[in-house]
């Protein structure tokens, strides 16, 4: 898979756009792709249902989806994901298991992570782009 000029959306960053943050939605339309991990769909879908209006945001996360490159997991993401977690606890630097996922898709596709969430910059071997 080609990735360049590509990048992977965290949650942080996918929430506000769909929140009409236009800033954001002009940065997506500057980059070649959009990929986003299969635990980020998860998070989405779960902030849906507890929304006023879930059907409404389900609907509306329904929608993002078809323009974005959905990752799932593989064994390369688990084999990244495990090395992660314990580099992190070597160090002593843990960051949730959702967020791990995350960092390890990016690590195993070499994409960049573009976030809103600072803790990504303890991950090493990762870029990250503050969005």
């Amino acid at each position: 898979m080609s990735t360049a000029g590509s990048v992977l959306l965290d949650t942080s960053v996918v929430v506000p756009h769909l929140c009409g943050d236009y800033s954001l939605s002009a940065r997506l339309a500057q980059v070649a792709s959009t990929h986003m991990p299969w635990v980020v769909l998860g998070e989405l879908r779960f902030g849906a249902q507890r929304a006023v209006r879930p059907l409404e945001a389900l609907a509306q996360v329904r929608a993002f989806l078809r323009t974005v490159v959905l990752l799932l997991p593989d064994e390369g993401t688990a084999e990244h994901y495990g090395d992660l977690k314990a580099e992190l606890a070597r160090v002593g630097k843990p960051i949730p298991d959702n967020d791990l996922w995350i960092a390890a898709t990016a690590r195993q596709y070499d994409l960049p992570l573009a976030t809103r969430d600072a803790h990504f910059a303890q991950v090493p071997r990762l870029k990250t782009l503050a969005w």
